[in-house]
């Protein structure tokens, strides 16, 4: 089965070479069978458990893959398997039922959110697994967030029903209050916590049971178990009423026969996971194999094909581009006749070579083509294409519209960058790239490996544009920055094992602190003048500067409101332009300690201008020095980045752990009873979590786990300056 299909999909593959009208059709019926789709969740909720029980039923592999003992496949970095953590978003393929599931499992710990980032851009829709026992968990709630500015469908997989405390309901229950969509269970499990056999399907009213053989052929479908017949009626009813509520064709048939059929309801849950009004959720236990089947079906039911999403949209570029078009707004759909378009989403650049992640949304991309990065103006030739299985890869010749692959022979592409036609150039949006908040220096032990250390850092930034490489001014040594203390060791780590011999030096984490104003001034005034030969440069502003409005620190990012009163043309538009552009130089650098400044309005209120020698470099350096200089005599406040903790410990050691958390700076939010440990929720200073871990764990004699994620930025007492 899985070879026919494997064969038709490279007939299908093949055809677009053609220009037949049948050929097309056959094209476009094979892209609508494709799922490109990651897993997303909280750490340790079960997301490569399951990733590795899908490709294990759809033959792809011939053995369950375990974390615990580090044998899985997406998991393949040896840190990972040390770790027992995802670390890196590694994409696999497989075929289940006619259809080609591209899947990428991304990580869930806090500090590498940025490669769940990457991935939700390129993805079409996602399954989010939820631990059956604590729901929705601080790091669900993130991702979950990332895939509504994505606008990526998603269905819900609660996972772990074999653990003592294990409940749907009360899952479900956290999914409607803490993401706020409306949950619609499908299912009712077939016993409870350790009984957990299986399910009952509420659309087919049949029972799914499975047994713990090893195989593949534990799946026993049979009618619904007496004792469960009323329960499972009664969930079916209102699930009907929820349906009807929330889609009209469904609402009209309910009202004139009382319910829904079978074939109604799932294309009112296929139609509500598009739009993103409601989420399908199924339950099971991915590690004993339970549920796996269900949810592959409703991936390929509910979860959209390339054909099913939005035209992607991109910026015209180039010179076959018209003057006045330049930068206009470009649909194109996914047609494999269309010309070729692919977002770089992960570059992966090793000893051996470089390997360059792409997502094709228009045309077809064949071995030995030549490709325009738009990004860059710069023609790359693609000498290898491959299908992605982790670490290991298939090569093919061509790829089309809706497919992952990887392509060998692009040297210079960056992550973000658009591939396009030499004779269509597009520019996607790139991936949002998070700013960093911890920084390590780094220095090579020995002199003579300096430059080696070099381009291991660069390499490094390569491949994971959250993390910067710089140098700084006043030490000279080279500094490294990233999401966290975990991203950072692992950043250096990769460092140690990919380039043998190179031994390196860290220091003390430090966190980015940020500047910001808490107390303004008015009426600035500052003349710009300049004569040495020649043309001159004179300009004149009067600026005011204030707080924006709001908590200090919560603009972080984008916290900065330029306006302009001045009125008479006092001083030009073009030069207001300037004026701003000035102004936000003056931001890299505040007064306090040179970190940038965030959170304030600048209002240039009046100005004078020459009638020769005014322009718009003097008025940019105007604004610049006017906005250094009136910082200076504005209150200024230093910012540090906080995070929200969540911590987990036994009912007996919470006393200790809130005093430990006090003694850090932290702010207790609260405390949740759950039998017998308690869920301690802080927002706490960043610079106080480093050495954490093993500080918890000496506390709870190894019993106590914690998460973060970030919660802006927040003043520094002085006390702790």
């Amino acid at each position: 089965m899985r070879t026919d299909v494997r064969r038709t999909h490279n007939a299908v593959t093949t055809a677009t070479a053609t220009t037949s009208s049948a050929a097309a059709a056959a094209v476009l019926a094979g892209i609508t069978t494709v799922r490109n789709l990651g897993i997303l969740a909280h750490v340790d909720a079960g997301k490569t458990t399951v990733t590795e029980r899908i490709l294990f039923l759809a033959g792809e592999t011939h053995k369950r893959g375990e974390v615990h003992d580090g044998t899985t496949v997406t998991d393949c970095h040896p840190q990972e398997r040390e770790r027992g953590i995802t670390i890196f978003a590694a994409a696999v393929s497989c075929l289940w039922d006619g259809h080609r599931i591209n899947l990428i499992d991304t990580p869930g710990h806090v500090d590498f959110a940025d490669e769940v980032e990457r991935s939700l851009r390129v993805l079409d829709g996602a399954v989010a697994v939820f631990d059956a026992v604590a729901g929705v968990e601080p790091q669900s709630e993130s991702v979950w967030r990332q895939a509504d500015r994505h606008g990526v469908p998603r269905i819900a997989f609660v996972n772990k029903m074999d653990r003592a405390g294990a409940d749907l309901d009360a899952a479900v229950a956290s999914i409607r209050e803490r993401l706020h969509p409306v949950p619609l269970a499908v299912q009712l499990p077939v016993g409870r916590e350790g009984d957990f056999t299986g399910v009952v399907d509420l659309l087919t009213m049949r029972a799914l049971t499975w047994d713990d053989g090893p195989g593949r052929d534990g799946l026993r479908e049979g009618p619904v178990p007496e004792e469960l017949r009323a329960e499972a009626e009664h969930r079916r009813r209102r699930l009907d009423e929820a349906v009807a509520g929330l889609h009209p064709a469904a609402l009209e048939e309910y009202y004139e026969h009382t319910a829904l059929s079978t074939a109604t309801l799932a294309a009112a849950l296929r139609d509500l996971t598009h739009s993103g009004e409601a989420v399908v959720v199924l339950c099971g236990s991915a590690y004993r194999n339970r549920g796996v089947e269900p949810l592959l079906a409703a991936v390929t039911a509910y979860l959209p094909s390339p054909l099913d999403v939005p035209a992607v949209r991109g910026s015209a570029v180039g010179a076959q581009v018209a003057e006045g078009a330049q930068g206009a707004e470009v649909e194109r759909a996914a047609d494999p006749a269309g010309p070729l378009t692919a977002l770089v989403f992960k570059v992966n650049v090793t000893a051996s070579g470089r390997l360059t992640y792409l997502r094709l949304y228009t045309g077809t991309l064949r071995k030995g083509d030549t490709v325009l990065d738009a990004t860059t103006g710069r023609t790359e030739r693609i000498a290898r294409i491959l299908r992605v299985q982790a670490d290991s890869h298939t090569e093919t010749d061509s790829a089309v519209a809706g497919d992952i692959v990887a392509v060998i022979g692009v040297k210079a592409a960056r992550t973000g960058a658009t591939l396009c036609a030499p004779g269509a150039p597009l520019v996607l949006e790139p991936p949002v790239t998070a700013e960093p908040v911890v920084t390590v220096a780094v220095e090579a032990r020995r002199s003579v490996d300096t430059d080696r250390l070099a381009v291991a850092l660069a390499r490094l930034a390569e491949e994971d544009p959250s993390l910067v490489v710089r140098t700084d001014p006043e030490t000279g040594q080279r500094v490294l920055s990233g999401l966290g203390e975990l991203h950072l060791e692992v950043a250096v780590e990769k460092i140690r094992r990919d380039h043998n011999g190179l031994e390196v030096v860290v220091g003390r984490p430090q966190v980015a602190h940020r500047e910001t104003i808490e107390r303004g001034v008015t009426g600035h005034v500052h003349r710009h003048v300049k004569q040495d030969g020649g043309a001159g440069q004179f300009a004149q502003v009067v600026i005011d500067v204030a707080p924006l409005d709001g908590p200090v620190g919560a603009q972080e990012g984008g916290g900065f409101v330029f306006a302009s009163t001045v009125t008479g043309g006092r001083v030009p538009k073009e030069y207001v332009q300037a004026v701003e552009a000035g102004c936000r130089d003056a931001l890299a650098e505040g007064p306090l300690g040179g970190h940038p400044v965030t959170g304030l309005r600048v209002t240039l209120t009046d100005g004078a201008t020459h009638s020769k020698d005014s322009s718009d470099l003097a008025f940019r350096t105007a604004g610049r020095t006017a906005l250094r200089d009136a910082m200076r005599a504005c209150r200024m406040v230093l910012l540090e980045p906080v995070v929200e903790v969540t911590v987990t410990v036994p009912q007996e050691a919470v006393g200790g752990v809130l005093g430990d958390l006090a003694a850090r700076r932290g702010r207790v939010q609260g405390s949740d009873p759950h039998g017998a440990t308690a869920a301690v929720t802080a927002v706490v200073p960043l610079a106080e979590l480093f050495g954490y871990a093993t500080a918890l764990r000496s506390r709870t004699q190894g019993r106590g786990t914690f998460t973060t994620r970030p919660a802006g930025y927040a003043p520094v007492p002085v006390a702790a300056r």
